[in-house]
């Protein structure tokens, strides 16, 4: 397809056609599609990924919108994984974007079949499916990459990689790494992480809702404002914390730096 060929030239122009083969070939899967998750779907398959699967169970809330690519004031309401593919099929409508509207966890885990992916991406949230993914992920052939948090953070440059082992200052990791101890359950391999050292406490009130909490787990029909205040997940969730674009951007970045890095130097 002469689109397709044109969409990739400046890629195969750094990477060559045999890289970009190698990438197009590639089964990738990404658990999470949020501030971390939906920027490195995009940034995978703006670089040649034509196999990729998006996992993510949440709606778009109003909230999302300050982080998230998929999510502006038009999309609040709509399914998250929907959305993302949406947008990734306008860059390449030739690629297989796969949308699973899921919950990763011990019920559900067998559904997903990561042991037949070649990359699996780890952007999920919480900590008990997210140690989880993290068992199984390693115990597979794929390569496998985890986002640690990237809450409660302003300066880009003290976001790095590390082996999950040697992640320093981050609160995730180190709970993680307690878990792990505390099952006597580890992960079978080495695996890297995209973090940042730095920890922020939040300065305002309520600022993850406004005056107003989240108590909204479906979407509602209607137009305008009344869709917008009514479309709110963050109630649900155990802590919120404050989160920006340009950090939760790099963290995915990051990471789809890593796939692509990997499969380019096979």
């Amino acid at each position: 397809m002469a689109i397709e060929k044109a969409i990739f030239r400046r890629a195969e122009l750094l990477l060559g056609k045999e890289a970009m083969d190698d990438i197009a070939s590639k089964r990738v899967i990404i658990f999470g599609v949020g501030g971390v998750g939906s920027w490195c779907a995009e940034s995978l398959v703006r670089s040649g990924v034509q196999h990729l699967t998006i996992v993510d169970s949440d709606r778009v809330c109003i909230t999302n919108v300050n982080r998230q690519l998929m999510a502006t004031t038009k999309t609040v309401g709509q399914v998250k994984v929907d959305v993302l593919r949406e947008r990734l099929l306008s860059i390449n409508p030739a690629a297989e974007i796969t949308a699973l509207q899921k919950i990763f966890c011990e019920e559900t885990a067998a559904e997903f079949h990561i042991d037949t992916y070649d990359v699996i991406v780890d952007a999920i949230d919480s900590l008990k499916d997210k140690a989880l993914l993290i068992l199984m992920a390693t115990r597979t052939q794929a390569k496998f990459y985890s986002s640690m948090g990237a809450a409660l953070k302003l300066d880009p440059t003290r976001i790095r990689t590390a082996e999950f082992w040697k992640v320093q200052g981050d609160p995730l990791a180190r709970a993680l790494r307690k878990r792990f101890k505390r099952d006597g359950k580890f992960p079978a391999r080495k695996f890297q992480c995209i973090y940042s050292d730095e920890l922020l406490e939040n300065e305002g009130k309520n600022a993850a809702c406004g005056a107003a909490q989240c108590v909204c787990p479906k979407a509602v029909d209607g137009p305008g404002d009344k869709a917008l205040l009514n479309h709110e997940w963050c109630s649900s969730k155990a802590q919120v914390n404050g989160t920006l674009a340009h950090i939760t951007a790099i963290f995915g970045f990051m990471l789809a730096g890593l796939v692509l890095s990997d499969i380019v130097k096979r």
